[in-house]
């Protein structure tokens, strides 16, 4: 009997990493991991996270897929050198960090991925109360990219996509991922650097501050 599978889009993020780890270890998938080099600017430190997460869940089917067109339409500080990462905070609306639409073509690939594949769902570490103001991390997106995926895929492939997070704050994140043993020093979050975490991009500071509320220590090196 085969066993279920799930394609797993993992960043090398905290919040991916974790739902990599709820899909493996709580839900028993086999899983097939999914990284996307899209120019960002930490795209090289992403990817070693990358493999070192698939290292940690012994993932042996994996897909590293290059997408180049997003520095060539920009419109984003993490896509467009010319644009400065902000740090000042997060600010109401949509921050200049959004990559327009990128999740809605991760999961697209992703889907044609989990077709190929057999996996009947794909997970993906979206945060809708926590996540900067990004349109495409909210539950009602992925109800309706759901949706769209099963209804342009065979009719015999039958998708879900799961959300493990959805609904969590940044301080639940972290306790989960302490709970599940999740290899937090092998994460990456910053925008800005690949060496040692800037500490005040959005992404660093929504990090540090769960750490914070969750009296945890974040095991990445920060700049001074």
């Amino acid at each position: 009997m085969s066993r279920k599978k799930a394609v797993c889009i993992l960043s090398g993020g905290m919040d991916s990493s974790l739902s990599s780890y709820i899909a493996k270890k709580e839900d028993g998938y086999d899983i097939i991991a999914v990284h996307f080099n899209y120019g960002q600017r930490t795209e090289k430190r992403e990817l070693k996270a990358f493999r070192n997460i698939c290292e940690d869940l012994d993932i042996k089917e994996k897909y590293e897929i290059d997408i180049p067109f997003f520095t060539q339409i920009g419109a984003s500080a993490l896509t467009d050198k010319t644009i400065e990462v902000p740090t000042q905070g997060v600010k109401p609306g949509v921050p200049i960090t959004y990559v327009p639409f990128r999740n809605g073509i991760f999961l697209s690939i992703a889907t044609a991925i989990a077709e190929k594949e057999e996996a009947e769902a794909i997970f993906i570490g979206v945060v809708e109360e926590d996540s900067s103001g990004y349109p495409d991390c909210t539950d009602s997106f992925i109800e309706k990219m759901t949706s769209a995926i099963n209804q342009g895929t065979k009719e015999s492939t039958k998708i879900k996509i799961e959300t493990p997070l959805v609904k969590l704050m940044k301080r639940d994140i972290v306790k989960r991922a302490l709970e599940l043993n999740v290899p937090l020093e092998h994460t990456w979050s910053c925008y800005k650097e690949e060496e040692e975490a800037c500490g005040v991009c959005d992404s660093c500071r929504l990090r540090l501050n769960g750490f914070k509320e969750a009296n945890a220590i974040d095991p990445i090196p920060y700049k001074d």
